[in-house]
């Protein structure tokens, strides 16, 4: 069975997040992205657990049902600690499969640290032991270092992470079957180091608000259950985890080099001219998730390994009509939109990833159409994310825009 799954989000639990992240509001994006599993995020937190053991319904397979979307237990823990005289900040995921393993974890967390301030806790120990935590209450658990590149917060950051998952994990590395990618690189930026040719490449969207479920996601075709799942991840089966959907890389906001407070963004070229400083302030520039890469690569741009798994880069439905329109992302106008291409299609990843273009053509306003079409094609203007800051993605040269204005007027 071919299905679409988001592995990484967020509830209201935790810092940041929309008030809108419960439940109800997930499974409703759920369906209207065409996403097929989903994760629950938060199961730490007691408070989102409890409504989580109330209103999903345990299936037979190691997952869980609510109006029709299915969730997988997940959480993400951050661990804050000193190691080899540097400071350490490691978020990994974890995935659970059942409730009663999920309070095995959660019972050894709370002895540990505080697990209620937040529905991402931080604890202050070795990320090799919640590996260890995770797999006392479960053989069947699944760790998986999150977004591997971010600066601050990953196992190969720039800020406070290692140089393989090997020294960050050490006897625990062999249980460690996958990585996820992060907004800020795909999978071909991660094929330039051979040490990671052993993992199955993850990529989901972290999502702090239910309109942002799929930004980047994964798509199975498996037996639509827990075990199956993590099999296909463990084994990297290309039969069945088919592909990811990646964001473009240079749209995440730690992609390229930079300071924020000064308006400073470098290629990892410009950093090394500058002895990787800020120019205006002088200060230590936050270097990005393309220059880690290049720092630990031992391949050149472009290589990919033979058992890869491949992947697609797209642009959310609701940026594509935004610029279509010109018309900001939240607006009424853009969201009028985005809900009649829905009834038209069924689901946004339909639209984005399988309708034929005589379709889009037929069903949506020609230069939204246009636009879906110039993403797949990979005809974009983009200016990179840094330190902090989203990269900003141009689906339409200003001419093109100019001659849709002029061609307006003259209808007008």
């Amino acid at each position: 069975m071919k299905f679409i799954a988001d592995l990484h989000i967020h509830s209201k639990y935790s810092r940041a997040t929309s008030k809108d992240m419960d439940v109800d509001h997930i499974a409703e994006w759920a369906k209207l992205k065409g996403i097929g599993l989903v994760a629950t995020g938060d199961f730490t937190h007691p408070i989102w657990l409890s409504e989580l053991k109330s209103k999903l319904k345990q299936d037979s397979k190691g997952l869980y049902e609510y109006k029709g979307v299915k969730f997988m237990l997940t959480a993400e823990v951050s661990n804050m600690y000193t190691k080899n005289g540097k400071g350490r900040r490691i978020h990994t995921l974890l995935f659970a499969p059942d409730f009663d393993t999920v309070d095995k974890i959660n019972g050894k967390l709370a002895d540990i640290g505080n697990v209620v301030s937040d529905g991402r806790p931080i604890f202050g120990f070795d990320v090799k032991d919640i590996v260890k935590i995770c797999l006392d209450a479960s053989e069947n658990c699944m760790v998986v270092p999150a977004h591997a590149w971010t600066p601050w917060f990953s196992v190969f950051g720039s800020k406070s992470g290692f140089d393989s998952v090997e020294e960050c994990f050490e006897e625990e590395a062999g249980n460690i079957y996958a990585l996820e990618t992060g907004l800020s690189s795909d999978p071909a930026m991660n094929w330039r180091v051979s040490s990671l040719d052993k993992y199955s490449l993850i990529s989901n969207s972290d999502a702090h608000s239910p309109s942002k479920l799929g930004r980047e996601v994964n798509v199975f075709n498996t037996e639509l259950s827990y075990s199956a799942i993590v099999q296909a991840l463990k084994e990297k089966d290309k039969s069945k985890f088919l592909f990811t959907v990646e964001f473009f890389p240079e749209e995440g906001k730690y992609h390229f080099d930079g300071h924020r407070d000064c308006g400073i963004r470098f290629s990892p070229t410009e950093t090394k001219a500058h002895n990787n400083r800020c120019p205006k302030c002088n200060r230590p520039l936050t270097v990005g998730v393309m220059n880690r890469v290049d720092e630990l690569s031992d391949r050149k741009e472009g290589f990919m390994p033979e058992d890869a798994i491949g992947f697609k880069r797209l642009v959310p439905l609701v940026e594509i009509i935004a610029e279509a329109k010109q018309k900001g992302p939240m607006t009424k106008a853009v969201a009028e939109e985005y809900r009649k291409a829905i009834a038209s299609f069924g689901s946004e990843f339909e639209i984005l990833l399988d309708a034929e273009e005589k379709e889009l053509s037929s069903h949506l306003p020609e230069r939204v159409a246009q636009a879906i079409i110039k993403v797949r094609n990979g005809e974009l203007v983009i200016e990179p994310g840094y330190d902090g800051v989203f990269g900003t993605v141009k689906i339409f040269k200003e001419e093109e825009l100019k001659e849709a204005q002029s061609a307006q007027l003259e209808l007008f």
